[in-house]
């Protein structure tokens, strides 16, 4: 099975689509409910197990996932040697800044660049998240890790 047959496909859920609002519901309104103060740390850790799950080679990689799982248009800004900086646009994420400015709502998204940036790269990485919240609404990720943190797998 190759890398692309095991991340869910459009065609295998047929001609149903899901409306955003639902997912928004689920999103945005009951895991902030179930979770509380935890949301934000466990919706992190849930991404980078999603990444696990996902594991893909190149930021291309990346910036497609996020057009598939309906998380927005992902673009890379800017690159150096320890760090890269991504930022997110799309219509739901301009509706979730306006109508959830005090939520950590793109936590999933954070953790799950994380730990694909960590697993490109070999060394353990962190994703810090800004809410650009001007007429542009965007989200700033900004990926760093150290060449000198190496991860081991123990897998």
């Amino acid at each position: 099975m190759t890398r692309n047959e095991t991340c869910p496909q459009p065609e295998h859920y047929g001609d149903a689509t899901v409306p955003a609002f639902g997912y928004e519901l689920i999103r945005n309104l009951l895991i902030p409910e179930l979770l509380n103060k935890e949301t934000a740390p466990i919706l992190y850790w849930s991404g980078r197990k999603l990444a696990r799950r996902y594991p893909l080679e190149n930021e291309q990689q990346i910036i497609d996932f996020f057009t598939r799982a309906g998380w927005g248009h992902l673009q890379q800004v800017s690159q150096s040697k320890n760090k890269t900086t991504f930022e997110c646009s799309s219509a739901l994420v301009e509706a979730r800044i306006k109508d959830f400015p005090n939520t950590d709502s793109f936590s999933l998204e954070s953790g799950f660049i994380a730990e694909q940036i960590q697993h490109q790269t070999g060394c353990v990485a962190e994703t810090y998240m800004e809410v650009k919240n001007g007429r542009q609404k965007k989200i700033v990720f900004q990926v760093k890790w150290d060449a000198k943190d190496h991860v081991h797998n123990n897998e």
